[in-house]
């Protein structure tokens, strides 16, 4: 589409001969994307300039928050010395500096940092400004964990094989000491935690989202001991000591959802929480002296803290705004950190004092000038899907007074599988909400968590794949019922496993939807599997099928997008990055391929210095006008 026709489309004065355009950034290529004008990037600009404050931890020295935002192009490390203080900048790389974690002394700060968002973290000391490695710089390093003297650090690598994650150990006063304490097999490992005194430390073997393995591992000897009981078919999570050594840990033995409870090799996993729970555990923390629990639960998709007295039971209800938690963590002195977020607030640091209950913000992040305020909180709607089950979603529609009548609706599906859409802050996409007057939906279906193990579990294998998507048919038969939503004007977007099922959407429903706008989605199951990183793929065949099988083989195969790709006759924009380790780029290149040798329209945006999703702001800001554009062009027009 040219450049005047896009002008007269976002309502701007007739352009003239040369319109000026807005620059596609130097790493992004596209293919079929029309130029996009720079009116409306000024349009667009306040909601550009949203920020987010990632409480990390504490800084034992200052009693002040480490948190993660950005001001640049890319979130580095900032320190926050109290409620309300200036952000001192910590980390100054080029790439995303995401998280990190201080020393229990406060003497230095251990970070991952990868390139391009290739996943192949590297495990680095932050001091003056400086990254200092110490990890091999070339294998996917995951953690780090400190130990209780902050003399070693714990971290799980995949430098041996490129597939497994082995355990190992290093001293971050001495990179020579790093050292393999325990080969194992498989990609989900990781430490959870070490022993007061030190001598041993909890380590997990993640098998997918229903199931793993917890271990003490004898940092001397790098012996293995099993916690859980063998056949366990559970998932144990976010293992902790506590300072008598009882261990304390998130599972779902025994429960449909997932309890707090301590265990041993002797006696197994005993629930904290009271049995049967309705909602699951999400986050907790010890208290240092152990007098007290800071417990998360995730209570339909929004965050209730609560501190449990871990003798009586006695829970205490903290008074917080309607949001989502995370990052929990307990100080040394005793005050709780984690972030918080909510339709009307982006993410900022928060603490509670655990005597008195009172919460306090300690970051006030920028939102472009924009009133956050203003934004409209979800309505939590239920859908019954084809087989009488019930799944439900976040439906935000704009103001009625401003946008009367029926809206144009867009229907977007987290990833995953194994997530959740929660009513955080939307950023850039109350733009659309606020601005254009569209309501956006996100489904939780079938596979999603956060409603129990048996919820997760009914999209398990190829032969169940397809069951989700036909929970899109049943939210497009509710949403489009309804006399706010205009049943003509319909679209469905969705990142990684809920690209696959914008792709899936699109070619099943695509006579009830205007445009699709998939971002680093599957395409094809059996490509997907075959060129996978290998330390993720025997993790992704447990959820969607193995490849191997000749039989599975045939049926992901019959359920891949690419195999129905001369059925997509609706528009398409692909989104992808180029050193995406999750699904390699090979799966945007052969679906758009196949669309455009069947005659089809499909735009394509390629980020060369990205991974599974876009996160240096000029990349996020282009595709985001991008996205506009298709939607001025395909749903609005």
């Amino acid at each position: 589409m040219r450049p005047i026709l896009l002008a007269v489309l976002f309502g701007t004065a007739a352009a003239p001969a040369i319109a000026q355009n807005v620059p596609v950034p130097a790493a992004i290529t596209t293919e079929g994307v029309p130029a996009i004008p720079a009116a409306l990037a000024e349009k667009v600009r306040p909601y550009l300039e949203n920020r987010t404050a990632a409480f990390q931890g504490w800084d034992p020295k200052s009693h002040g928050m480490l948190i993660a935002t950005r001001f640049g192009n890319a979130p580095q490390l900032h320190l926050v010395a109290m409620p309300g203080g200036a952000r001192t900048q910590l980390s100054f790389e080029a790439e995303p500096v995401p998280g990190g974690q201080f020393a229990p002394d406060g003497s230095t700060i251990a970070v991952v940092k990868d390139k391009g968002g290739d996943e192949f973290f590297q495990i680095c000391t932050l001091d003056a400004g400086r990254l200092h490695l110490l990890s091999d710089g070339k294998s996917r390093n995951t953690g780090p964990v400190w130990s209780r003297d902050g003399k070693t650090i714990g971290y799980a690598s995949s430098r041996r094989n490129g597939t497994d994650s082995d355990l190992y150990l290093v001293n971050p006063a001495d990179p020579k000491s790093d050292h393999l304490l325990a080969e194992v097999q498989g990609g989900g490992w990781s430490f959870g935690d070490f022993a007061p005194g030190g001598g041993k430390a909890l380590v997990e073997q993640g098998l997918s989202v229903e199931r793993s393995n917890l271990y003490e591992v004898d940092l001397a000897t790098g012996r293995l001991s099993r916690l859980n009981r063998p056949g366990s078919d559970a998932s144990f999570e976010n293992p902790r000591y506590g300072a008598d050594g009882i261990i304390y840990l998130i599972s779902d033995t025994g429960s449909d959802v997932r309890r707090l409870g301590t265990i041993d090799a002797t006696n197994g996993f005993r629930p904290l929480t009271p049995a049967p729970a309705a909602w699951d555990v999400e986050a907790f923390d010890i208290a240092p002296d152990a007098s007290f629990l800071a417990v998360v639960t995730n209570e339909a998709g929004l965050s209730k803290l609560r501190l449990i007295d871990p003798k009586t039971g006695t829970a205490r209800a903290v008074n917080l705004p309607a949001g989502v938690i995370t990052g929990l963590e307990i100080a040394p002195w005793g005050d709780i950190g984690f972030s918080l977020a909510s339709a009307r607030s982006p993410a900022d640091a928060w603490s509670v004092d655990p005597k008195t209950l009172l919460a306090t913000r300690w970051t006030h992040s920028e939102t472009g000038g924009l009133e956050p305020a203003a934004n409209r909180e979800p309505e939590l709607v239920t859908v019954k899907s084809f087989d009488g089950q019930a799944i439900s979603g976040f439906l935000y529609t704009p103001d009625p007074a401003r946008f009367p009548g029926k809206r144009p609706l867009i229907v977007d599906i987290h990833g995953g599988p194994e997530g959740q859409t929660r009513p955080g802050f939307l950023g850039r996409g109350n733009y659309l909400i606020n601005e254009l007057g569209l309501a956006v939906f996100y489904p939780n279906v079938r596979g999603s968590t956060g409603y129990g193990k048996r919820f997760v579990g009914l999209d398990n294998g190829p032969y169940k794949r397809e069951d989700s998507v036909k929970d899109i048919g049943a939210v497009l038969d509710t949403l489009t019922a309804r006399a706010d939503v205009d049943a003509g004007h319909v679209a469905v977007t969705g990142g990684s496993y809920g690209g696959y099922m914008c792709y899936a959407s699109a070619i099943r429903f695509g006579n009830r939807l205007q445009a699709a706008q998939c971002t680093v989605a599957i395409s094809n199951f059996v490509t997907f599997l075959e060129n996978t990183q290998g330390y993720r793929r025997d993790l992704r065949r447990i959820e969607y099928g193995d490849e191997r099988n000749p039989g599975q083989r045939l049926q992901l195969t019959a359920i891949s997008p690419l195999t129905h790709a001369r059925e997509l006759h609706i528009p398409l924009l692909v989104v992808t990055g180029g050193n995406d380790p999750r699904v390699p780029p090979s799966e945007a290149a052969q679906m758009v391929a196949a669309v455009r040798g069947n005659g089809g329209t499909a735009w394509h945006i390629l980020a060369a210095n990205e991974g599974h999703g876009y996160r240096k702001k000029e990349n996020q800001d282009y595709q985001f006008l991008a996205t506009l554009a298709f939607w001025q062009a395909t749903l609005l027009k």
